[in-house]
């Protein structure tokens, strides 16, 4: 799978690892940055990343800033990217499998590199639940508001 990497300096060292983590497994990794612990803005980083997974050049993406929150902020604005905030494998498990999440977002600053890749290994390897009726009525619903406000020119 084709993953696209993005975050701010706080949570650089903590996307080195997992970056190291899909590629030992295979994945081919898109890292947009950023690639220091220099201080620089999140959106220079998640934007184009998020343009990625919206223009389907990536499979998913990850994203790891301090929080998480700052990257789900930005890549929930972009056509197309159903981004989530996963602080343990249990709520990865389920974006993925009720959501259809295609963007994990981590934060660096609040869960550990053991726990991160946990959550990373949960979020990558769980399929969405395409034939449970209930979930698949909320995504679309989710998608058909996206459809009525988010601009898909990019």
């Amino acid at each position: 799978m084709k993953i696209a990497m993005a975050g701010d300096h706080a949570g650089f060292n903590l996307k080195k690892e997992i970056k190291e983590l899909l590629e030992s497994q295979g994945h081919e990794v898109i890292d947009f940055g950023p690639f220091s612990e220099e201080s620089c803005d999140l959106p220079d980083f998640i934007y184009p990343a998020s343009l990625a997974v919206s223009k389907q050049e990536v499979d998913r993406g990850i994203f790891i800033d301090g929080v998480g929150y700052g990257s789900a902020l930005i890549a929930n604005k972009i056509y197309g990217v159903y981004a989530a905030v996963c602080q343990d494998p249990f709520c990865a498990s389920l974006a993925r499998s009720h959501s259809n999440t295609n963007v994990l977002c981590l934060g660096g600053k609040i869960i550990g590199s053991a726990i991160a890749q946990e959550i990373v290994k949960t979020w990558m390897t769980t399929d969405y639940l395409i034939n449970e009726k209930k979930y698949t009525n909320r995504v679309e619903k989710v998608i058909e508001i996206a459809e009525r406000h988010i601009r898909k020119d990019i």
